[in-house]
């Protein structure tokens, strides 16, 4: 769940930030008694998230701004739909109002980027993850974006579990596959037991080395779906089997369909565009 301080320490950051003395328009142009009611429209189809970000940023402009969500994080909409209605102060509004409509755009366009790659492995034993590859500072609200389109999350950070990458071998020295069975067996005895070990191989010569330490994921990396289908036969029941590099919603039904049964996609945070959105001032009753 995205907690309250996680959503508040990026808002606060952001509205410093956009003002960091006061919106100098807003306070010298529109008086301070005058209220207006704006309306968060769809201008494309998609999937909401970021709806208790968007209350949040305007609150902590004014805790007395009102905001109703007309849609909850998960669900579907359409162009022309209203998605919140807010009301307040004008200044307050016209104060938040991009910093929080950045965040929605940018949460909801990775929610609806994520359900397209969710539908196309529906009916396979394929689950899609997120990785590491996230805005610096906005990962906890990216990687809810991404459940809220119905995928599901990777390890967190570098502190929640142990990924052995090739690089870290290299570093090691571990040339040989019984270095490498070695090292992942020493690693195994220094931690908890309940710490995840995960470990990435680009070639089916070095599966062999990585399943004699019983590791409990081994991701396949930038595989051919001849050698995804070949290393899914060799690994299973031994292992999670992870399947990354290469993967698109042109070719993610493909490698689903190998018998993977996870599938990480860096696009669903480093490349979703975000979804427009906009906020629109109602004229004054």
């Amino acid at each position: 769940m995205l907690s309250p301080s996680q959503i508040d320490a990026v808002v606060e950051a952001a509205l410093a930030e956009d003002a960091p003395w006061g919106d100098l328009s807003s306070e010298t142009l529109i008086p301070a008694e005058r209220r207006a009611r704006a309306l968060l429209a769809a201008r494309e189809p998609g999937v909401f998230a970021g709806g208790e970000v968007l209350a949040r940023t305007f609150r902590a402009v004014d805790p007395g701004v009102e905001v109703r969500l007309l849609r909850a994080d998960g669900e579907r909409f359409s162009r022309g739909d209203t998605l919140a209605q807010i009301e307040g102060p004008a200044r307050v509004l016209l104060r938040a109002e991009r910093v929080a409509l950045n965040l929605v755009q940018r949460m909801s366009g990775i929610a609806t980027l994520t359900s397209r790659f969710v539908e196309a492995v529906a009916g396979t034993s394929a689950r899609i993850v997120d990785t590491r590859k996230t805005t610096p500072g906005l990962r906890a609200l990216e990687r809810h974006a991404v459940r809220a389109g119905g995928g599901h999350n990777h390890r967190f950070s570098l502190s929640d579990a142990v990924m052995i990458k090739d690089n870290h071998l290299a570093a090691l020295g571990a040339a040989s596959p019984a270095a490498v069975t070695q090292a992942l067996e020493r690693l195994r005895e220094q931690l908890p037991h309940t710490v995840h070990i995960e470990v990435e191989i680009d070639r089916l010569d070095q599966l062999d080395a990585v399943l004699e330490a019983k590791v409990d994921t081994v991701m396949l990396d930038n595989f051919s779906l001849d050698e995804l289908r070949e290393g899914v036969a060799r690994i299973k029941g031994r292992a999670w089997i992870e399947a990354s590099g290469g993967v698109d919603l042109t070719t993610v039904r493909a490698i689903a369909e190998t018998g993977v049964e996870i599938i990480s996609v860096g696009a669903l945070t480093h490349s979703a565009r975000a979804l427009d959105l906009g906020l629109d001032f109602e004229p004054e009753r």
